[in-house]
């Protein structure tokens, strides 16, 4: 069963879009509508829009659509039922019991409380005798006990069945156990086994302060060196990070993104609270999305061999994407952080501090690793660095950034600024050309619906699928239009699946006496939803009329009629010769 209608209708007019989605987002007014920069993908120019006569929201960038608590959804991780306590609990209300499936929520409730055990179990192991070369790897890293105990530090021995055995004791099934991929099922289907074995154990804590996933590091040259927990019901790899639990309340607006979890930690303990870490995976956009919640400003801090500057360099885009200031920073002799904070003994915190205050913006790092390629002291040598570096000044978008790299660029390799410029010029124009191009494209592809993976029809009868989108839209719009509307078409004669099952839905719900899109997110996939706001956006205006609501009828019934070509090739000459007939009297 789902919420009560009445309670979802109170909620949602307790938690007013505008309100939730601004403490997230910078909105400014569009006409009736809010707009801002999407926080679910990267932009710098708005699409991001909020219909506050319908309590919606959909980004024309990225597709992504629907109400308040899809939107908590999705910007707090969280699943349906999770995002409607939420929201209740803001607005003070009380979550009506048993009125809902909440399995998956138990279940998530279960995987949190197992990793919670988990996370007790193996710091008590780390602490116990059967830890001690666990503790001793940890002490050989120059971490304090105070910052061991600060992470939730932990061991995993080697019994490959005492974490389940515990997970047992305490009450925890097989299929709770391996959801939270804590344990592993034989391949035998015998039983199971814990995942993580004689391993230094590294708790993922969520901003909410639950353990969310653990990651595991093999103290010998063994590979793979580090053991992450696959994505669960509470955990994403992509979408969430290592310690930002803490660098959240490190009161400092600048992160510092670093490779691992030890880099982490010897960072913090150095000083540095605001440092981060992705989890076993390259950074992806939905983290660097998440950072900019946090931050303003990202100091990438990568190792400096071959791997951590291709990170680096794969980074810089998508940090730049999210709106965010990069830094570069550079160590000395080519250390990692945790490496250079130790080899300096006591100085180490300050001599990091003053790697950081010289570290350049992504700019200058590009520009000088650029520089490191070519032997500039030839003439050859100095064509391919300007080329190049022409390149890197193109992509700044900011006119006065641009023009500040041109004269820095010129005047150390001493050339005329203006054929520096012209090249900057012509490479822009064919960037631009480029861009435009496949701009184009989209819009052709995007207009045909063919690469529609979700309305995947649309394309095949683009003018009977139109029609029925409209249709549903003022359905939704103008619920007191119903009846007329179910004496004129019936959903039988739609030709789009999806659209004809979003008008089954909304045209049985209104006909029962209920507001069209209370429900919409529960019965609905979240593509189906952010589809359906997708129509809500497109139709909003052309869908307003009485007299555009008869011509969708018209066209959905002229449509309907039309037969296909295999049911053309088995009509007889009599058949045929009448078909064609209503045809053209249906046109004069």
């Amino acid at each position: 069963m789902a919420f009560p209608e009445s309670f979802l209708q109170e909620l949602k007019m307790r938690n007013d879009i505008t309100e939730i989605v601004s403490s997230y987002v910078s909105l400014k007014r569009r006409g009736r509508n809010m707009v801002g920069l999407c926080p679910f993908h990267g932009e710098k120019t708005p699409s991001f829009n909020i219909y506050t006569e319908n309590g919606s929201f959909y980004c024309f960038g990225c597709g992504v659509g629907g109400d308040v608590i899809s939107f908590i959804m999705k910007i707090e991780n969280l699943d349906y039922v999770e995002a409607v306590k939420y929201l209740a609990q803001r607005a003070g209300m009380e979550v009506p019991e048993n009125s809902y499936d909440d399995s998956m929520n138990r279940l998530r409730t279960r995987v949190f409380e197992a990793n919670r055990e988990a996370a007790r179990f193996y710091n008590s192991a780390l602490n116990s005798p059967i830890g001690a070369k666990g503790l001793e790897y940890f002490h050989g890293r120059a971490l304090s006990d105070r910052t061991i105990r600060r992470f939730g530090l932990g061991f995993a021995d080697d019994d490959w069945t005492s974490l389940c055995r515990h997970l047992h004791s305490k009450g925890f099934k097989d299929s709770e156990i391996v959801a939270a991929n804590l344990g592993v099922k034989r391949r035998n289907g015998n039983g199971i086994y814990d995942r993580f074995t004689n391993r230094v154990m590294f708790p993922i804590i969520d901003l909410r302060g639950n353990v969310i996933a653990f990651g595991g590091r093999i103290m010998t040259n063994e590979k793979p060196k580090y053991l992450n927990t696959s994505d669960t019901p509470v955990f994403k790899k992509s979408a969430n990070l290592f310690s930002l639990n803490n660098a959240k309340n490190s009161g400092s607006r600048t992160l510092i993104l670093c490779e691992g979890y030890m880099d982490v930690i010897s960072v913090n303990q150095a000083g540095f609270a605001n440092a981060v870490a992705t989890l076993g995976t390259a950074l992806t956009s939905e983290q660097a999305l998440l950072m900019k919640r946090y931050a303003d400003e990202v100091i990438i801090c990568y190792d400096a061999d071959e791997a951590g500057q291709k990170a680096t360099a794969r980074a810089i885009p998508i940090l730049r994407s999210a709106g965010l200031l990069i830094k570069v920073l550079t160590i000395p002799n080519g250390k990692d952080p945790d490496e250079f904070i130790r080899a300096n003994g006591d100085d180490g915190p300050a001599a990091f501090k003053a790697v950081i205050e010289k570290s350049g913006n992504d700019v200058e790092y590009r520009l000088l690793k650029l520089k490191q390629n070519y032997n500039i002291e030839t003439t050859e040598g100095k064509v391919a660095y300007l080329e190049a570096a022409s390149k890197v000044v193109a992509s700044i978008s900011s006119p006065i950034e641009r023009d500040v790299y041109s004269s820095k660029i010129c005047n150390e390799l001493g050339i005329d600024k203006n054929a520096f410029t012209q090249q900057i010029v012509n490479i822009s124009k064919r960037q631009n050309r480029e861009t435009a191009g496949k701009q184009l494209r989209k819009i052709q592809t995007d207009l045909s619906g063919r690469n529609d993976k979700i309305n995947t029809e649309h394309y095949k009868k683009p003018r009977s699928s139109s029609a029925e989108e409209a249709l549903v839209v003022y359905l939704i719009n103008n619920p007191d239009s119903a009846e007329e509307i179910s004496k004129s078409v019936n959903p039988e004669q739609f030709q789009n699946s999806l659209i004809r099952h979003y008008f089954k839905y909304f045209l049985t719900r209104i006909k029962s006496g209920l507001e069209p899109l209370t429900n919409v997110t529960a019965d609905f996939t979240q593509d189906e939803a952010s589809k359906l706001y997708e129509m809500l956006s497109q139709y909003i205006k052309a869908a307003s009329t009485e007299e555009a609501m008869r011509e969708y009828i018209k066209v959905i019934n002229e449509e309907s009629e039309k037969l296909s070509h295999e049911d053309i090739e088995s009509m007889s000459a009599d058949e045929l010769k009448t078909y064609i007939d209503k045809i053209r009297k249906s046109k004069k």
